[in-house]
């Protein structure tokens, strides 16, 4: 029976629709003939949602009872009994009930897929096991559900239900999604536009990584070596020299010109050493590129242009940014290039740009020479030299009439020898010792075609040539074993050094330091894997690479493993490292072990930094209310006690001041009472303006309302632009800001409120002659209750400029302080002009009202 397949609806957070989705393409399926079941589909009170199971077969549901009280599962038996040709299944990351046939309900998925019914399911980002650290930074909640990456990896296909945090927030404000009781601790914790912008992206990027695992794995399958150019990926070939700034910048260029562009540069370190990189410089370059929005990769070929032109189709690359060679024009000899071979070797699908700049044909040091570790190549070249080198120069030496003597014959053997060691190594020129040996014996020394010396001094002179060869041999050998160990120390070195400098900077997240672990080694899958305890299961803390549906989950199953401490290993998959090699995948380990503890430090600094600074905001609430709105309460009550009781004859006048206190504490007590629901509106996100085109001089004189006549001046010109405002948003803050002018003005002092236009916008300035703050102060004194200086304790919460601020920038506009001219603050509050509209000329009369 073919295997079922499955079908994925994956969402950024709760309500962007998922289940609506799924249902939906239920009823699409039904109206072709399809059978469509519904499994288990959970529609949490949203009516809308729950219109749509209408007109779908429901399976009845399985009751389980735990702890006195009664839950109702997936019948797995019942689904299977009913054989459907779809089943629908909500939840993908649930955790069943105790006494469930599994623990988690993708595994009742995978029963069902096996017994060859096709499944859609539903899942959130935050579910995913991988992403569960993020999640918990970005929005403080540790999901306690979650499914692991490869169960919604191998699903045959995902579609991503998306919708903007604006979107979700008014659905979540009208109900859509959960109860009216609890949608403003949602909005104010969880469904914060922050946080579901975070974890938007979080979906947005995860999907795209599948697209692009998607495409690796067709073109793997199908032996797709040519480039697919989907979107365009320039990789910047870099050697460490001072001209790989001009290559990054010519390649953001590049990329700039098209949406969707990617720059990966790269450095290529060869196992036998590499000239003139400087590590101070590839730093530069390295920080350059990711200034720029592309990524750094430092990866090891023996050869460059194989190895640029293998990274550069790994990553499906459509273009390469190279530079014109340093080499000066004598330095050719040892070869055409790197840019020359790349670019003749890139074929039909990979453009190659060759950069000039100014370090061309400036010389880059000589080429140093190849170690030990030598090609097939080289060392066929190697043996052919040792062995028929030696019979050819015998043949050419015997058909001579009149031969060069013994003692050059020797000569010429040996050069034999020493060039079969240059090219391939000792056991060549060992080979070629041998039979130079053998062939001067048979062939020139007398008596000829025999093996025997008659003349010991030849005898000597063969012996001594044997063992100059082997001499000669062993001493490059060992040359060129030391020219290798020092080039592969070389390489540690600076590998070593990137990764060092990138972790101290902080500038590597965990994803990132296993890429390039994967990168560095050429390996397939690399997981950092750690568990709580001896016995209990491993848990994956960061993946990097594709597993190909065999996913990495032990160190058991991996190529290669590097513990880290007792319960925490480094996984990697794809072939087996020699054993010089752990030495630096163990500095790897390590690093990773310890960016994991960062980030989780990180994330704890931030939480602790939230919940301080929600308490410190509650503590200044309670403050606020148990004295500040007190105050009028107690007047009030007062005024109303008195004016209450029979034992005092009040008179008009006394009843007056009586009554006309009560007011203004009322008056009072609503204005606190106003900045503190704005405050919470504001904090939750909920402000929602109702832009239109305005008149200032229609909104700003209905603000002095609160202020007494004649402390405040209006300055506003006739030929201002209209705005595009909320003017009821407009009104509040204009009203707090002249306010708290007044509040603080000397007596006798008189506000200043002018408006001038500035091409697009249009500023409003409130200006008073009160004692000013300071710079260091003035943004501070925006932050939700804070009083600057001795305030009076009944001078208000500290709320009117906060409240001020936001909604300015609700409205698109901002505000600030500065210093008035002779004393003073001035608050300055700029606006968008109405779009369409001609700006003001400036210099025009401004004709004041007052």
């Amino acid at each position: 029976m073919a295997r079922g397949k499955l079908r994925i609806y994956l969402g950024a957070a709760p309500g962007v629709g998922k289940t609506y989705a799924m249902l939906s393409e239920a009823h699409r399926r039904v109206e072709r003939g399809t059978d469509a079941v519904v499994a288990f589909v959970e529609h949490h009170g949203r009516p809308r949602t729950e219109v749509m199971l209408h007109g779908l077969e429901q399976l009845p549901r399985r009751e389980l009872e735990y702890r006195g009280t009664v839950f109702t599962e997936m019948d797995v038996d019942a689904v299977l009994d009913r054989a459907p040709a779809v089943a629908l299944v909500d939840e993908l990351a649930h955790t069943n009930v105790p006494g469930s046939r599994h623990g988690k309900r993708w595994q009742d998925i995978e029963e069902l897929l096996e017994a060859g019914i096709d499944v859609i399911s539903t899942v959130n980002i935050q579910h995913l096991e991988s992403l569960g650290d993020v999640v918990e930074s970005i929005t403080g909640v540790r999901q306690r559900e979650t499914v692991p990456d490869e169960i919604v990896r191998r699903a045959d296909q995902i579609e991503l239900v998306d919708m903007s945090p604006q979107a979700i927030r008014r659905r979540m404000a009208h109900g859509n999604i959960y109860q009216p009781d609890k949608v403003d601790a949602a909005l104010s914790n969880y469904f914060r536009p922050g946080n579901l912008t975070a974890l938007r992206e979080l979906a947005l990027l995860w999907v795209a990584d599948r697209v692009d695992e998607y495409l690796q794995e067709y073109r793997a399958e199908h032996s797709i070596r040519s480039t697919w150019q989907a979107r365009e990926r320039i990789v910047v070939g870099l050697t460490g020299g001072p001209e790989g700034r001009t290559l990054i910048r010519r390649a953001a260029r590049m990329a700039a010109k098209g949406s969707g562009s990617e720059v990966l540069a790269v450095y290529i370190a060869r196992s036998d050493g590499l000239t003139s990189a400087s590590p101070k410089e590839l730093a530069v370059q390295r920080t350059l590129v990711e200034d720029l929005g592309g990524t750094f990769h430092h990866v090891i070929g023996d050869d460059i242009p194989s190895a640029l032109l293998e990274f550069a189709r790994g990553v499906n690359a459509t273009q390469i940014v190279l530079g014109s060679s340093r080499r000066k024009a004598w330095q050719y000899v040892f070869g055409p290039g790197v840019g020359a071979t790349v670019a003749r070797e890139s074929g039909p699908d990979l453009d190659v740009h060759i950069v000039t700049h100014d370090e061309v044909a400036k010389g880059r040091g000589l080429p140093v020479a190849r170690g030990a570790r030598l090609g097939r190549t080289r060392i066929l070249a190697g043996w052919l030299v040792g062995v028929v080198g030696p019979v050819l120069l015998s043949l050419l030496l015997t058909g001579m009439a009149n031969g060069p003597g013994l003692a050059n014959d020797v000569l010429l053997f040996l050069f034999l020898t020493v060039v079969a060691a240059l090219l391939g190594g000792q056991l060549p020129a060992l080979a070629s010792a041998a039979v130079g040996s053998l062939l001067l014996n048979f062939y020139f020394t007398p008596p000829t075609h025999t093996l025997t010396v008659s003349d010991p001094k030849n005898l000597v002179a063969i012996v001594i040539f044997f063992a100059v060869a082997v001499s000669v041999a062993s001493v490059v050998d060992l040359a060129a074993r030391r020219t290798h160990q020092a080039a592969r120390l070389r390489a540690e070195s600076e590998i070593l050094s990137f990764l060092a400098g990138s972790v101290l900077r902080g500038e590597t997240t965990l994803d990132a330091l296993l890429e390039r672990v994967r990168e560095t080694f050429g390996m397939e899958t690399v997981a950092l894997l750690e568990r709580a305890g001896d016995v209990e299961p491993w848990t994956c803390a960061g993946r990097a690479g594709s597993d190909h549906g065999k996913p990495l989950m032990r160190p058991e199953d991996a190529d290669v493993d590097m513990p880290v401490g007792d319960h925490m290993a480094l996984a990697l998959t794809g072939r087996v490292l020699p054993a010089e090699d752990r030495r630096v995948l163990a500095a790897f380990a390590a690093q990773a072990a310890v960016v994991l503890d960062r980030q989780r430090l990180v994330g704890e600094a931030e939480r602790a930094r939230e919940l301080a600074e929600g308490n410190r905001i509650r503590t200044a609430l309670l403050a606020a209310v148990s004295h500040d709105l007190r105050t009028p309460l107690a007047s009030i009550k007062a005024s109303v006690t008195s004016l209450r009781s029979d034992d005092v004859a009040w008179s008009e006048e006394d009843e007056a001041e009586l009554l006309a206190g009560i007011e203004a504490g009322a008056d009072r007590l609503d204005h606190l009472v106003g900045n503190l629901l704005d405050m919470s509106r504001l904090q939750t996100g909920t402000v929602t303006p109702l832009i239109r085109e305005t008149d200032l001089d229609e909104v700003v004189p209905m603000a002095l309302g609160g202020v007494p006549e004649g402390s405040v001046t209006l300055d506003i010109p006739e030929e201002l632009p209209i705005v595009a405002i909320d003017p009821g948003l407009l009104e509040r803050a204009v009203a707090n800001l002249v306010e708290n002018a007044v509040k603080y003005s000397p007596d006798g002092a008189v506000v200043l409120v002018s408006a001038s236009a500035l091409g697009d916008r249009v500023e409003l300035r409130i200006a008073d002659r009160g004692p000013g703050v300071p710079d260091s102060a003035k943004d501070r004194i925006f932050e939700p209750f804070q009083r600057y200086g001795d305030a009076p304790r009944g001078a208000g919460v500290g709320l009117g400029l906060a409240v001020a601020r936001g909604f300015a920038e609700a409205m698109g506009g901002t505000l600030a302080a500065e210093d008035t001219p002779g004393g003073g603050m001035t608050m300055v509050l700029t606006l968008r002009a109405a779009p369409g509209r001609p700006p003001a000329r400036p210099g025009l009369p401004a004709q004041a009202t007052t």
